[in-house]
């Protein structure tokens, strides 16, 4: 008994066992738009979406310096257990570094510091003295880095490090009151013009803010050159472009020319966004060739 040619296999012989219906005729200025979509000028989008990559430490120059190890005040004893009662434990204050002295009265005296997670920091105490026959006086206790300490990345603000998929449930993100990606719904109505309510929900009725030509022109440079564009491996295989697809559904509004959304339900890009010159195997007039 003859096997049964599986249908995948006959999808994948080549573009010679794919056929498209005769279609309907098209309009030359869709054809031209097909070919040549009205893509705004790029603009570089606010969120970059990148993975966040911190800026370079910002490190002390390294430079070659003499030490004093002279100890003026005669309070390296004092300063040391300072440090101690600071730290907590004895272990966490290492050996004696130098002493830096800026004034005729006041010296700091560094120590090592032992602390988990602080390498190539130091303790850094603080003596003062009045005159020379007083005792000297601990002022301050701080940690201070050196040369080749680990420092913590310099701060962003959180509208910089979010990335797409940090969002989560429950999460809250607030868009700032200038950004300039959204303008004032009123900012985008027509002026003396009489609009229907379906005119009117497309242009912003009912909400505070909409996108402005800055946040269009972000989010189609994102789109286009995104998975879903027309460069992507999956759309340069496909028999024909998603326009001419049964499952493309425009979307409303100024993009409604370069992009649309998939309903193909076994299509990879199933209610997706997707340009107009996309692409899949799973297009509407790609049937199998009759034998």
């Amino acid at each position: 008994m003859a096997k049964k040619k599986s249908l995948f296999k006959k999808l994948r012989k080549g573009s010679s066992s794919l056929v498209a219906e005769p279609e309907a005729p098209v309009d030359e200025a869709i054809l031209e738009e097909i070919a040549h979509p009205k893509i705004q000028a790029p603009v570089t989008p606010i969120i970059v979406r990148k993975p966040y990559i911190a800026p370079k430490k910002t490190y002390p120059a390294v430079t070659d310096i003499e030490i004093n190890k002279t100890d003026i005040f005669g309070a390296v004893d004092i300063a040391k257990q300072a440090a101690i009662e600071d730290a907590g434990m004895s272990d966490y204050v290492g050996d004696f570094y130098s002493v830096d002295s800026d004034e005729e009265r006041i010296a700091t005296y560094l120590f090592e510091a032992k602390l988990p997670g602080y390498v190539g920091w130091r303790w850094g105490v603080t003596v003062a003295k009045v005159d020379e026959v007083s005792k000297p006086t601990i002022c301050d206790v701080v940690l201070l880095p050196g040369t080749k300490a680990l420092l913590a990345p310099n701060w962003v603000p959180y509208s910089q490090r979010i990335q797409p998929g940090d969002l989560g449930v429950g999460d809250v993100v607030p868009t700032a009151p200038d950004d300039e990606r959204l303008t004032p719904a009123y900012a985008s109505l027509p002026g003396d013009e009489d609009l229907d309510i379906t005119q009117l929900f497309e242009f912003g009725l009912g909400r505070a803010r909409v996108l402005s030509i800055i946040g269009r022109d972000a989010a189609s440079k994102r789109w286009y050159e995104g998975d879903r564009g027309p460069r992507t491996p999956i759309a340069q295989a496909a028999p024909k472009p998603c326009l001419s697809c049964g499952f493309f559904i425009p979307i409303s509004g100024s993009l409604r020319t370069a992009f649309g959304v998939c309903s193909n339900a076994i299509s990879p890009e199933d209610a997706r966004v997707v340009s107009v010159d996309h692409g899949c195997g799973a297009h509407s007039e790609a049937l199998i060739k009759a034998e």
